[in-house]
């Protein structure tokens, strides 16, 4: 039975939990949630996540909601120990680039692209300033190492990866940071990617 992951296809959150179960070779059966009509405030999704909010996924009846929690369920039930390290050091590394995806990341590319896809009434200017701040600091983590958190990819770099490789959608570009496209560029490479549906907005390419 293949595991189900209730996203939108314009949702980097959603697109993180997609790219992992890609990149693994699980079998997933995709069902869209439509947003744009309240799917995701009615009564049925909300006994799956009753926040709202997708991507949730459903392994064959183990309900897992929120994008970061899906992407550490997937790499300790399916990943053989290959996207989330065991040792205390390594698994910290992880969790920090876990917290800058909900953190820095969110509020930055990720809500950035909400204004120009979605419509959102957030200040732009603001948004991509700090966008610009992040990618910077990211930049220089990739000067040393070919992946976030090592020398491997790990679900630190699938958590990072949708919105900073579509953060040109929310007017930000991305053309300064050498290591930043390098390192996006890694990630496409890898046997299994899966690319998130692009948009036609944004003017920095």
């Amino acid at each position: 039975m293949a595991i189900k992951l209730y996203r939108h296809p314009l949702s980097g959150h959603s697109h993180r939990a997609q790219l992992l179960l890609s990149l693994i070779g699980l079998e997933t059966e995709l069902i869209d949630v439509d947003l744009r009509n309240g799917a995701h405030k009615q009564p049925g999704f909300l006994r799956l996540n009753s926040f709202g909010q997708v991507p949730v996924l459903d392994d064959n009846g183990v309900v897992v909601a929120d994008s970061n929690a899906i992407l550490v369920y997937i790499a300790k039930k399916h990943g053989g120990g290959q996207w989330l390290p065991e040792d205390p050091a390594g698994a910290a590394r992880v969790q920090r680039w876990l917290s800058v995806a909900a953190g820095q990341i969110a509020f930055g590319p990720a809500a950035a692209r909400v204004v120009t896809v979605f419509g959102a009434k957030f200040d732009a200017n603001d948004l991509i300033t700090r966008s610009h701040a992040l990618l910077k600091v990211v930049d220089g983590e990739l000067q040393d190492r070919d992946f976030l958190a090592g020398d491997k990819p790990t679900i630190a770099d699938v958590a990072a990866y949708s919105y900073i490789a579509h953060a040109p959608e929310g007017n930000v570009a991305l053309d300064a940071y050498g290591n930043v496209n390098t390192w996006l560029k890694r990630i496409e490479q890898l046997p299994g990617f899966v690319a998130m549906q692009a948009t036609k907005v944004g003017l920095a390419a």
